[in-house]
């Protein structure tokens, strides 16, 4: 009987591989650095190849730190970044780099697809309004400019469809990849006019698949490099912000998600689809629930661009110093790739404010963890705007680590929070995938026993009437300055 699946998360930042037993828990985990590349303003761009082998390099230290035999390994799943832009050959290879989900360099072609489907309401048709994460743009972008690897193209895909189609998968998109892309309805239909308006061939589009279904099997080449045993079944995971809810027990209508990953997702369960222009949507793994949510074009990529700018410090010393720095003494705008939701401005720049010659880096490190929060309390308005009742929340991924950005999320979102112990992200919710979609677990419902969540993080209230004040402030700052940025913008494009 197998006992054991492999969840991976394709990330921006690195690749994370788990291995479960589907009666036990986590047997062992491995995680390789993913190099980000963003040349230009606004672009956000990965390696595919990359991305191949750092699953490989982690799957072969797994089977050497556990000692599982390969027999025991019944089906691997994949997560990853949603919706990034994988163009591949007849031969199913990537076509130069991947354009991540936070890539904004596609301003002008929003402008002019705008306008083309002004008279279509896409928010209700296809759950998303048309924004820098849509993909039409992207590829409307492709043809001005590399119109030749649009011509090679055979199928274009996401990030953690692409690898699965690596490792043997036949070519897929996952269904989460196409609610938010922006060219199909919530009920995973192609939008003709979007598709026209782009001038993308829909031949491009492979089919639409759903978590848990088998896609195909590992290749004879991908198991000798891994180790692993050819035929070993690959099973569609899902987006890395709904995986890593899925893992972390977003369940429950009200139940919600903040997610510390590359980039910020928030996440909220629903037992029908609610849709916002301002946020997302996304399907739950279970059938017949939903996922209202935003994601923030920058989060721990924002911290790790400002650790690397400041010579590299251990995240840990930063941490201990920020803690004696006061509360939102500067504020720090976090829009450094532009920015996904709420705002939808991919022309938006990040800016400090407040600073005097006694500020320190420390000072500024706060601010920037400040910065995150402020960006998801404003997601929150929106949930709450829409009529979203908000219940338990969790929080999760690697800036969960952080004792001190947990507790600054808990002050600026006045609320307790439920960290999720030892929980690798939506590398768990993968390798849960896996083993419902090959039989070894019975039921969606047996997931829940994998997830353990920690002592509530509870907010300071003097702490909170600070950051209440200040969060206003950085809304005002925020409009203050985007006419700023919008002319900055241009001026360096130009």
């Amino acid at each position: 009987m197998t006992r054991h699946t492999l969840g991976i998360d394709i990330g921006t930042t690195g690749t994370k591989t788990i291995l479960l037993d589907v009666q036990g828990g986590i047997v062992a985990q491995a995680s390789r650095e993913a190099t980000l590349f963003s040349p230009h303003a606004g672009h956000a761009e990965a390696d595919p190849r990359q991305w191949l082998d750092n699953v490989v390099d982690s799957i072969r230290e797994i089977l050497a730190v556990s000692g599982v035999a390969a027999d025991s390994i019944g089906a691997i799943a994949t997560s990853g970044m949603v919706p990034a832009v994988v163009l591949v050959d007849d031969g199913l290879q990537p076509i130069g780099r991947a354009l991540l989900q936070n890539d904004a360099r596609a301003n002008d072609q929003i402008e002019t697809l705008a306008e083309q489907l002004a008279d279509l309401d896409l928010v209700t048709l296809t759950g998303a309004a048309l924004t820098q994460q849509s993909v039409a743009p992207t590829i409307a972008w492709f043809h001005e400019h590399r119109p030749s690897d649009l011509a090679e193209a055979r199928h274009i895909v996401g990030s953690y469809d692409w690898v699965l189609m690596a490792l043997g998968a036949e070519p897929h998109v996952e269904q989460n990849w196409a609610l938010e892309s922006g060219l199909f309805t919530i009920a995973g239909e192609r939008v003709a006019r979007v598709l026209d308006a782009a001038g993308l061939d829909p031949a491009l589009l492979p089919p639409v698949l759903a978590p848990g279904t088998r896609a195909g099997s590992l290749s004879a080449e991908l198991a000798e490099r891994t180790g692993l045993n050819p035929g070993t079944a690959l099973v569609v995971g899902g987006a890395d912000h709904v995986l890593s809810a899925f893992a972390a027990g977003v369940e429950k209508p009200g139940d919600w998600l903040v997610k510390l990953g590359g980039a910020g997702d928030i996440l909220v369960a629903s037992d029908a689809p609610v849709v916002d222009e301002r946020l997302y949507l996304d399907a739950h793994p279970v059938p017949g629930r939903w996922l209202p949510n935003g994601c923030m074009a920058t989060s721990g990529s924002l911290i790790r661009w400002y650790q690397g700018l400041i010579g590299g410090e251990p995240l840990v010393d930063l941490d201990l110093a920020a803690t004696d720095s006061r509360p939102a003494e500067v504020l720090c705008l976090p829009y450094f790739l532009g920015e996904k939701s709420p705002i939808h401005d991919p022309d938006l720049r990040g800016t400090f404010a407040g600073l005097h010659l006694g500020h320190t880096k420390a000072d500024l490190y706060r601010s920037v963890l400040e910065a995150i929060a402020f960006g998801f309390r404003h997601h929150v308005e929106v949930f709450r705007d829409m009529g979203i009742d908000l219940g338990r929340v969790s929080i999760t991924n690697g800036g969960s680590k952080s004792t001190l950005w947990k507790q600054i999320h808990s002050e600026v979102l006045g609320t307790e929070m439920f960290p999720v112990v030892d929980h690798p992200g939506a590398s768990l919710g993968a390798a849960l995938i896996a083993a419902v979609g090959i039989g070894a677990l019975d039921d969606w419902s047996e997931t829940s026993r994998f997830i353990t969540l920690g002592a509530p993080v509870v907010p300071d209230p003097q702490k909170v009437a600070v950051y209440d004040r200040a969060y206003q402030e950085w809304r005002e700052l925020g409009a203050a300055v985007a006419p700023i940025s919008h002319s900055i913008a241009r001026r360096t494009r130009a």
